[in-house]
């Protein structure tokens, strides 16, 4: 089976990438002739290609820079029919239209303690925050906001076991991986917060900077969180924009023309950093 995130008729972040997952993976054989069958139109037109994750479970599809704000974006995963691996044919045809609203970027320095707000490359706000601790470290590199929660239960008894799990109740959660680090508010580390790393992993805010932050973010905003114990594994999440644009076309199953990006900045207009190239 296949599934796209990316939703008619919504508003993205310029980070947004089309991700597409695949369940079983596609086998490194049959890539090209699905990669053939998933197109993508920008308006204004931008160039882009497909990257596979190493396990053929996910593709993302991204422009060699952020999208331009205001871009219209259509997806075609047209695979109904079309086999795909081991026996297996495509179940259905997925479209999409979207929009790329205005460009949110946050930044998180472990080294600070910080989160910095910039919109359309100003900074617009500063708040405190605390990471994962040495034990259970946040992930540095470029993430995605991939979900929004304003009320959730975080449950880690099943991950933690008995002595470390954890069950409680969650505010303006936004997911950044698969794994499990979300920013949210969290009310019982403020002292902490600006000072010290308490966390399982997460970023931690104040209720009243976590809801402030939730107010003003979309799914697709790009988070880049640096100086942490950990770099962030490919495919946690929506990572496609944590390499550079020559690393993230050698994932295409099809050539990628050399042209296609060239002279493009690394994803910055000169307002704040590219994103980290740690893939």
């Amino acid at each position: 089976s296949s599934g796209l995130y990316f939703a008619d008729d919504r508003t993205y972040g310029v980070a947004m990438p089309i991700a597409v997952e695949f369940n079983p993976g596609i086998p490194q054989q049959d890539r090209a002739a699905v990669q053939k069958r998933m197109f993508v139109t920008t308006d204004p037109p931008q160039p882009g290609t497909w990257h596979w994750v190493p396990n053929g479970t996910q593709a993302y599809y991204r422009a060699p820079e952020y999208w331009q704000p205001g871009t219209t974006i259509s997806v075609r995963i047209a695979l109904e029919g079309i086999p795909l691996s081991n026996g297996r044919y495509g179940d259905t045809d997925r479209k999409a239209t979207a929009k790329i609203g205005d460009r949110v970027e946050i930044k998180v320095e472990n080294a600070t303690k910080t989160l910095s707000v910039f919109e359309n490359g100003q900074l617009i706000k500063t708040m405190p925050v605390s990471l994962g601790k040495k034990s259970t470290p946040s992930s540095s590199g470029t993430m995605v906001i991939m979900e929004k929660l304003e009320k959730t239960i975080f449950d880690t008894y099943a991950e933690l076991g008995p002595v470390e799990g954890y069950r409680t109740p969650i505010d303006y959660a936004q997911r950044l991986t698969w794994g499990g680090e979300f920013i949210h508010s969290a009310p019982w580390s403020v002292a902490d917060q600006g000072h010290r790393n308490v966390s399982h992993g997460c970023v931690n805010l104040s209720p009243a900077n976590a809801k402030w932050l939730f107010e003003r973010t979309k799914i697709g905003d790009p988070v880049t969180v640096s100086g942490t114990e950990a770099q962030l594994e490919h495919g946690n999440g929506w990572t496609a924009w944590n390499m550079s644009w020559a690393e993230f076309v050698k994932g295409s199953a099809l050539p990628v023309p050399p042209d296609v990006g060239a002279g493009s900045a690394a994803a910055s207009n000169g307002a704040t950093p590219a994103p980290a190239t740690t893939g």
